[in-house]
């Protein structure tokens, strides 16, 4: 019988919370992390155990044919935190499992369990914020481990491996490498490709107005806008058609820009007077306190955090004990947060902007999941945020602010407005003006609600009209017609997605950073940014068309939300899981749009799948000109291009589908015929010289494209293509220059164009040109001079810490400090080095953040060299593969890969 220490083991997800914890825990208690989940499903065949290789399902990790039973290993990276946990538990009377309180938390705890194996007590303790207190009420009211959140979790788990295998092993096959299906994944792409298409349906309209300023008879100047014409409403622009530009309402003036010139010289002669004065007060009431989504949203459009950005830096704010827990749907706050945030209204504001009353708040969403709280800062009472400055890197500053404010201004007092409306009339025609004041802030002292929509708030702004009476003379002092063009749907941002995703009921919001993050992924492809914008790219929508193609309900909104409102029945012991994989996976005789029978459908679509019909978008014909067939986007294996007959055209990258219409593909297809023909040939050589357009822009080719000796040199930074001689094109096919030799080292000195700019080169010695210098007339003296400068870049020169930590690591007893590394920056103890994560400031960095980086590392273990035999092997490979892309790339200029795309 082992021998009582009376020491408790205390189990969390992180390293950061594991110390947070101990601090309120005491000596009797010892806190380790498991970094995250300890077992998981194989993340392919090679990890599965060799007695299930040869199982047909092997390769999914879930055993369909046994009620789907999920297969669970401990992944290598994970063996060595598992062992640590053992050993720790051997000195352990209870064991406390800490992980957090929603679905995979206690999935965590589950996991736990059934790999330690405890034979001492077992406590579950659940809290929502990491204070003394919540602690040691947790520690009075543990529970037992909830095995419906656990089945919910382990079902959506296994739905989603269901998914995302078959069908990404489906687009892989069909339509080419990186591409990938998911449950949630495929209905957010799908979302953004949606809007697209409503863009390239879009159909502008122009009308025109008058803006007039006038001036009251005190002089003071009322701006106003021409609403009417003899009793016809201007129209604005909701009331046109988007796909057709027609009016919806042709009892509505639409005028030109002729019409609104004539209007506005015969108004000129006309005299207005004030014909209505209209006030109208009203009130605003501040916004619930942050849930996951509404944190996403307002977090994005403040202060411009991608979803993953704000969850890092809010995971890092739990965790250190500065707000409640940040995955939650509920808005309720607990009457001690509540006490807390209305004493701070009144130490803070005063108490005139205290609500008179206790505002509660309550979410529409019926979730299993849901914390107990609201996000809010943690403890009672709330920490000012200027208190924690100092211990708080940039974004978790930034983000606790706006968490705090957003808590304290919901028991604000309303803020009181008031709208003034004022009819101006004459000549026939009305205008009106509008305008805004606030009479009291109210919660708006704390807090504003960003917008996703910047003419929208710019709107909303006060605006504050001169004293008229109704009747009141006017004098006409400008008249001005203006025009006006419809514009299309905006596209989607992260806050905008966020927010749809939700609103729909498409996932849940712990989730939605995650999904960003994937559909985002360079590798996919899929969607790219411009701006805060997600675009989709050509082959997001391919693999859409695919999907709603051949496998519609899996795509389908409604479907995905009822499938979530499944997972939660199961979450509250309702559902039954097995019934509805059966249903998912291997299909039944009945009607219900949740018998997607998937497993049959796959190899049912398999062989009738046609990648070129999921691949081939239509432009239009062309109704005049030499060539008159019809126009398509073909999205091939190296990417979109254009096809008309026997032409084809590379498409630029960064060019949106909406701006791919039919003339803009007959300017690519043309400008790619010119391609065709050389510019000249090299005077050395004799081998011609071609211009080229590929996915990168604009280059020079020298020879022909089967020429195995060809040299291709792209355009310098500010080149246009109108600007190109052939001795222009000799000049960048001499690039690299040698300047000459240098005359310690004998070594030449050479001038490049590179990846981020024009460069000179002696042996490893390598200088920046500066702006406005070019590699093709730097000269030789010029070069020798930057060469003596001190390097102010790169990996040969030793750089000073970004930031030096007074405190020595408690684990290696070394400095503490920050390195500019050639990934960016790192954190370093002198034997672990950890990259700081993307929005970390290095300089506003705390010591406890340095590490906690440190820590999460160091628990992974040390990074596997790469083996010298592989790595040969593995550079023989590629050069071969190159050489195949190449051969196909010349077959396609020549016209044969046309018929494989």
């Amino acid at each position: 019988m082992a021998k009582s220490t009376g020491k408790a083991l205390v189990i969390v997800e992180s390293p950061a919370k594991a110390r947070t914890i101990a601090k309120f825990l005491g000596a009797n208690y010892l806190v380790e992390a498991s970094i995250g989940h300890v077992r998981d499903l194989p993340a392919g065949k090679k990890e599965v155990p060799e007695k299930f290789k040869a199982e047909p399902w092997a390769y999914l990790g879930v055993n369909t044919d046994a009620d789907f039973e999920p297969l669970y290993i401990v992944p290598d990276e994970k063996k060595k935190q598992v062992k640590k946990l053992k050993d720790a538990l051997k000195q352990a009377d209870e064991l406390y499992l800490a992980t957090d309180e929603d679905r995979e938390g206690e999935a965590i705890s589950w996991h736990l369990q059934e790999l330690l194996k405890p034979k001492v007590p077992v406590h579950r303790l659940v809290f929502h914020e990491i204070t003394k207190e919540a602690i040691q009420n947790a520690l009075s009211a543990t529970r037992k481990i909830d095995d419906s959140l656990v089945k919910a979790q382990e079902t959506r788990r296994i739905l989603d491996r269901l998914y995302g295998f078959d069908m990404s092993n489906l687009l892989w096959r069909k339509i080419g490498k990186g591409t990938s299906a998911g449950r949630v994944q495929s209905v957010a792409v799908r979302l953004i490709v949606d809007r697209e298409r409503e863009r390239i349906a879009f159909v502008d309209s122009t009308y025109w107005d008058l803006g007039a300023v006038f001036a009251t008879a005190a002089g003071e100047p009322l701006q106003a806008t021409l609403s009417t014409v003899d009793g016809r409403r201007i129209p604005r622009g909701n009331d046109f058609d988007s796909t057709t530009g027609q009016l919806k309402n042709q009892d509505l003036l639409q005028m030109n820009e002729v019409q609104a010139n004539e209007l506005a010289e015969k108004l000129r002669k006309a005299d207005f007077k004030v014909t209505k004065v209209e006030v109208k007060p009203f009130t605003e009431r501040p916004r619930p306190p942050f849930t996951t989504s509404t944190l996403q949203q307002e977090a994005n459009r403040k202060l411009g955090f991608t979803a993953k950005r704000t969850m890092s830096a809010a995971q890092r704010l739990y965790e250190n004990g500065y707000i409640t827990y940040m995955r939650t749907d509920s808005m309720t706050l607990s009457k001690e947060a509540i006490s807390a945030a209305r004493n701070l209204v009144t130490s803070e504001y005063g108490q005139d902007f205290l609500h008179p009353d206790v505002r509660v708040y309550k979410g529409k969403v019926k979730n299993a999941q849901e914390a107990h709280e609201a996000i809010r800062p943690a403890g009672t009472p709330f920490r000012v945020p200027e208190t924690i400055r100092g211990e708080l890197d940039s974004d978790q500053f930034r983000l606790f602010d706006l968490i705090w404010k957003r808590t304290v201004a919901c028991q604000m007092a309303d803020a009181k407005k008031q709208r003034i409306s004022i009819s101006i009339e004459g000549g026939g025609a009305t205008f009106t003006a509008s305008g805004t004041s606030i009479l009291f802030e109210g919660f708006l002292r704390a807090y504003v609600e960003g917008s996703d929509n910047p003419e929208l708030e710019l709107a909303n702004k006060d605006t504050l009209l001169p004293n008229v009476q109704s009747s009141d003379p006017l004098d006409a002092k400008e008249l001005e017609p203006k025009g006006h063009t419809t514009q299309p749907p905006a596209r989607y941002t992260e806050a905008s997605l966020t927010r749809t995703l939700e609103e729909k009921g498409i996932g849940r919001p712990s989730t939605y950073a995650s999904i960003i993050g994937t559909i985002t992924d360079e590798r996919r492809n899929y969607i790219v940014k411009k701006g805060s914008a997600l675009v989709p790219t050509w082959r997001a929508f391919s693999v859409t068309r695919l999907m709603e193609t051949h496998f519609g309900t899996l795509v389908d909104y409604e479907f995905t939300a009822e499938l979530e409102d499944f997972l939660d029945s199961i979450s509250r012991d309702e559902g039954d899981r097995d019934d509805y994989l059966r249903k998912f996976y291997f299909g039944d005789d009945s009607t219900d749009k949740h018998n997607v029978g998937l497993k049959h459908r796959l190899v049912e679509k398999l062989d009738k799948i046609d990648p070129k019909e999921s691949a081939m978008f239509t432009l239009g014909t062309p109704t005049e000109g030499e060539h008159l067939e019809e126009v398509f986007v073909r999205v091939g294996k190296f990417g979109p291009y254009l096809e008309q007959g026997d032409r084809t055209a590379s498409i630029p990258d960064g060019l949106p589908p909406d701006e791919m219409d039919l003339q803009k593909g007959l300017e690519l297809l043309e400008a790619g015929q010119v391609e065709e023909e050389p510019i000249g040939s090299d005077p050395e050589t004799g081998k011609p010289i071609y211009l080229k357009v590929g996915r990168f822009g604009p280059y020079i080719q020298l020879g022909e494209p089967d020429d195995p000796e060809k040299r291709n040199q792209g355009l310098l930074q500010g080149m246009e293509v109108a600007d190109l001689t052939l001795e222009l094109a000799c000049k960048l096919l001499t690039l690299p220059r040698t300047l000459g030799e240098h005359p310690e080292s004998k070594a030449p000195v050479q001038a490049f164009d590179g990846r981020y700019g024009p460069y000179i080169k002696c042996e490893k010695d390598t200088r920046s040109l500066p702006a406005g210098v070019s590699p093709l007339e730097v000269t030789f003296q010029e070069a020798l001079d930057l060469l003596k400068q001190p390097k102010t870049r790169g990996r040969g020169t030793p750089k000073e810490p970004l930031k030096m930590f007074e405190k020595p690591s408690p684990i290696t007893e070394k400095e503490v400090k920050i390195l500019e590394g050639r990934f960016g920056p790192y954190v370093t103890d002198g034997e672990t080095n950890a990259s700081l994560r993307k929005g970390m400031e290095p300089k506003e960095m705390t010591f406890e953040a340095a590490l906690d980086l440190l820590a999460e590392r160091a628990a992974k273990g040390p990074t596997k060299k790469k083996k010298k035999k592989a790595t040969k092997k593995k550079a023989t490979k590629k050069k071969v593969a190159k050489k195949k892309t190449t051969k196909k790339k010349a077959a396609k200029k020549k016209g044969v890969a046309k018929k494989k795309a």
